[in-house]
């Protein structure tokens, strides 16, 4: 049985939020005030680091194992086995996400390992450059699917994994083909050229 992956009220949330999240970054110089401030809110740059190299640069993503150790030796041990190279960008909801991590580009695939239990947290927030993990319904489904936030959005907070936090390169993510319609699906879309880890 095929499942789909996604982050709960994409278009509802996209909608909503999305003219106010363009005006509340149109003042920022290069984009990245709400990434400063999100990284800041780790309390750390140091630690294993998630690198993403994509068509207009690296990005370059701080792994939160204090927050979801599960999900973050998932990512780790993924991308470690070259699992997420040549991944699609799927599902893009401009204002919102991008979401990756699934080898069949369909949204309905992930890895043959398990899935992970939910890591959800009741002090991290889902800000500029988060990296979440996607899951089905279940709350206990996430396996190999993550998404990167656009902007801040406060109703995922609780709700999803947090495995990570963008800490350079989140200008290159904003430049991640976009999709169209409600679903946020991509034709055509942008992917990870490599992804490896980082000490």
């Amino acid at each position: 049985m095929r499942r789909r992956y996604f982050i709960a009220g994409l278009a509802a949330v996209s909608a909503m939020t999305g003219g106010t999240l363009t005006q509340a970054r149109a003042g920022d110089q290069d984009g990245n005030d709400q990434l400063r401030e999100s990284t800041t809110m780790t309390g750390t740059t140091t630690g294993k680091k998630l690198v993403l190299e994509l068509k207009d640069g690296k990005v370059v993503i701080l792994l939160r194992p204090d927050l979801a150790p599960k999900a973050v030796e998932r990512l780790e041990t993924l991308a470690s086995e070259g699992f997420y190279n040549g991944v699609k960008f799927h599902r893009v909801i401009e204002g919102f996400m991008a979401q990756s991590g699934d080898p069949t580009g369909t949204g309905t695939g992930g890895s043959s390992y398990p899935d992970l239990p939910a890591e959800f947290s009741q002090t991290a927030t889902f800000n500029r450059g988060t990296l979440g993990m996607a899951r089905t319904m279940d709350p206990n489904s996430a396996n190999s699917q993550f998404f990167i936030m656009f902007d801040r959005v406060p109703s995922l907070n609780g709700q999803y994994t947090i495995a990570g936090q963008v800490i350079e390169g989140m200008e290159h993510v904003d430049k991640i083909k976009r999709g169209s319609g409600a679903s946020g699906m991509v034709q055509n879309p942008d992917h990870i050229i490599k992804a490896y880890i980082e000490n």
